[in-house]
């Protein structure tokens, strides 16, 4: 097996693991966090009190975080400034303030228009598209959201991971915050 394949076995062997947050990432065998990103709709469930299993779930996960190396975007960052009432939109912004902030680059920005030409979303979808784009470019381990119908689902994860084998990109984890 190549270096490649070597890294992709452990890779598959610490997600393999439901307790695994940590993954072999150098030859030196130090174990390094996993990388996540967090799309807007992990951010606003924690202080969304229209689903309250959902909002504990939320605020349960965040206490774990601690564990990861935990990211979101410009995009994240925009969704977030654009929220209506001033005091959610504060304590979305609160709850962000220690993560890094992950840049929109022209090499996301075709990727998402990647994902878009070949239909794995549609043109209306175009910023789920861009939160993936951002998340796989930036090398993360696993994307994070509560958005089951444009991005939680084995379907278009197989279809976001085909267009990234591809591309020369990585596949990326796409999951919900309480399988972590």
């Amino acid at each position: 097996m190549g270096a490649f394949g070597g890294a992709l076995f452990q890779a598959r062997q610490a997600f393999a693991h439901e307790d695994a947050d940590t993954v072999d990432r150098s030859e030196f065998g130090i174990a390094v966090k996993l990388r996540l990103y967090l799309d807007t709709s992990v951010v606003s469930a924690y202080v969304d009190d229209r689903l309250p299993e959902r909002k504990q779930t939320t605020i349960d996960f965040w206490s774990r975080l601690g564990d990861y190396d935990v990211a979101v975007s410009e995009l994240t960052m925009a969704e977030i400034q654009s929220t209506a009432d001033p005091p959610i939109r504060d304590h979305m912004a609160e709850l962000v303030r220690s993560f890094g902030v992950l840049p929109i680059e022209a090499e996301a920005r075709r990727l998402a228009l990647e994902y878009v030409n070949r239909e794995v979303f549609s043109p209306g979808t175009m910023a789920d598209a861009l939160h993936v784009a951002v998340a796989v470019t930036s090398r993360q381990d696993i994307l994070v959201s509560w958005n089951f119908r444009h991005l939680v689902n084995r379907r278009r994860r197989a279809l976001i991971n085909e267009v990234n084998i591809l591309m020369g990109y990585p596949t990326i984890e796409i999951l919900a915050p309480p399988e972590l």
